[in-house]
């Protein structure tokens, strides 16, 4: 069924709201083995100590303020795009304790919408970890899925749902099969909207532009970004931590939109950053991390020289915070709120971005 059948047969459908939380990183301290992790040689025993001081001081204060904009805009569902926790545990008993009391944890901030995520590479790094994400989050997520209507087998981590006139497909990034699924699914969406939830970025965006899905199979991205664009998915994802918000156009002559955001916050009152706009989506855009792999700039260069003709409502800043998401008949808004406070910082129509 095309997009404008899609409409037609869902034009009816009641408007709805959901909130979008990016990477979150749930840590503590005693979910590591650290003598494991100095053996492993993983430098990520800082990023340790950072997210577990995060998760105690500041990931509180985050939901608290979802809790009361889910309470405002009667949302239906929180969406969360992958990295719910930061894995690196050293054990399966470690992996097991910390994906179980990440969902204490929400449980806990009774969010008042069901919560739903994807998987993120964090979520599946470090021995056991693969194992706790279907021991632990499948049953959650299938419970979790019972209010809406689609079928929820979690295969390879995969699902879908659907509710008012959108489609949600939650994408395994990290499991070889993804795609035909993906490809099988799209093919039965028939409501207007259809919103694809992927951890890692489709489209690159900021300086670290080697980090987009299938970035070393052009096979597999030639693919994705074409099954994307022939639906005019959009496209919900994080991994890079920062805000972006851009169009991309397709070799089918489709497009789809891809918005970002990330959700760890830290400490004090939180103000946008390395703001981009439409006209630099260029090679540039690298200088935002000016420490980033300073080795790999021209490669880096050389992945926007070949992307900038197709991308186009470019957005980027560094900011990090939750959205909320409106979908209303044709159109679908976005309102990005700044760190734990609750202040909107920013609203973007997603429904012009993709027809502009």
């Amino acid at each position: 069924m095309g997009v404008q059948q899609a409409s037609a047969a869902t034009a009816t459908q009641g408007a709805f709201t959901f909130a979008l939380l990016g990477d979150l990183h749930f840590d503590r301290l005693d979910h590591h083995d650290f003598q494991w992790l100095a053996a492993s040689g993983k430098p990520d025993h800082p990023q340790i100590l950072r997210y577990s001081e995060l998760t105690k001081e500041v990931m509180p204060k985050l939901f608290s303020a979802v809790q009361q904009q889910v309470a405002t805009d009667k949302a239906a569902m929180v969406i969360q795009v992958g990295d719910l926790v930061e894995g690196l545990c050293g054990s399966d008993a470690l992996a097991q304790k910390q994906n179980q009391e990440a969902l204490a944890f929400v449980k806990e901030a009774a969010l008042g919408a069901p919560f739903l995520f994807t998987k993120g590479n964090h979520d599946v790094t470090g021995p056991g970890s693969e194992g706790a994400f279907r021991d632990v989050f499948h049953p959650f997520l299938k419970e979790t899925a019972k209010p809406f209507s689609g079928t929820i087998d979690l295969e390879h981590s995969c699902y879908a749902i659907a509710h008012g006139n959108a489609h949600f497909l939650f994408f395994d990034a990290y499991s070889k099969k993804s795609l035909d699924w993906l490809e099988t699914a799209l093919a039965t969406c028939t409501r207007r909207h259809v919103f694809v939830v992927i951890h890692p970025p489709v489209v690159p965006y900021g300086a670290r532009a080697t980090w987009n899905l299938y970035a070393k199979d052009k096979s597999s991205r030639e693919k994705l970004l074409n099954l994307l664009g022939r639906r005019e998915v959009m496209v919900l994802g994080g991994h890079i931590h920062k805000y972006s918000t851009l169009q991309r156009r397709t070799e089918g002559s489709g497009r789809f939109v891809q918005v970002a955001v990330s959700s760890v916050v830290s400490p004090g009152a939180v103000k946008a950053k390395d703001e981009l706009g439409a006209q630099e989506y260029t090679g540039d855009q690298i200088k935002v991390e000016p420490k980033h792999s300073p080795e790999t700039e021209s490669q880096r260069r050389a992945v926007y020289e070949a992307e900038c003709p197709w991308v186009s409502q470019f957005a980027y800043a560094d900011l990090p915070g939750f959205a909320m998401v409106q979908v209303q008949g044709e159109q679908v808004t976005l309102r990005m709120h700044a760190g734990s406070s609750g202040e909107v910082w920013r609203e973007v129509d997603l429904t012009k971005m993709m027809r502009s």
